[in-house]
């Protein structure tokens, strides 16, 4: 499994406190120097939509006027923009073959991540 994350980041700390509780194996990538793939972004676009995929408490977001541009935004065109820019991105993002999450809800890291 793949986890990206930022140090920096509470919401991060705990997810991966989590995933040590459930003894879940990761490569634990830091998400602004190597943001997700376009590939594993599709999939959490997927998973939850365009706009809850980017961080919208960042300062990169409101710097950039993503607020604003958003809603003519195409999916492709956000897919550059977030491959390109690991803190725009909401994380961490906890990815496998077969499961993805975005952000941090204990009780769906508990349902998604610990039946390994």
């Amino acid at each position: 499994m793949k986890f990206y994350s930022y140090n920096k980041c509470g919401t991060c700390r705990k997810a991966k406190k989590l995933l040590d509780k459930y003894k879940v194996s990761y490569d634990e990538i830091d998400i602004t120097e190597t943001p997700p793939s376009k590939t594993v972004l599709k999939r959490a676009m997927k998973a939850i939509g365009m706009k809850k995929l980017f961080n919208t408490s960042g300062a990169q977001y409101r710097s950039l006027k993503i607020k604003e541009i958003i809603g003519i935004m195409t999916e492709t065109q956000a897919l550059d923009l977030l491959s390109g820019n690991g803190r725009l991105v909401k994380r961490p993002i906890a990815v496998d073959e077969n499961r993805i999450t975005v952000g941090f809800d204990e009780s769906e890291y508990k349902e998604v991540w610990s039946q390994d």
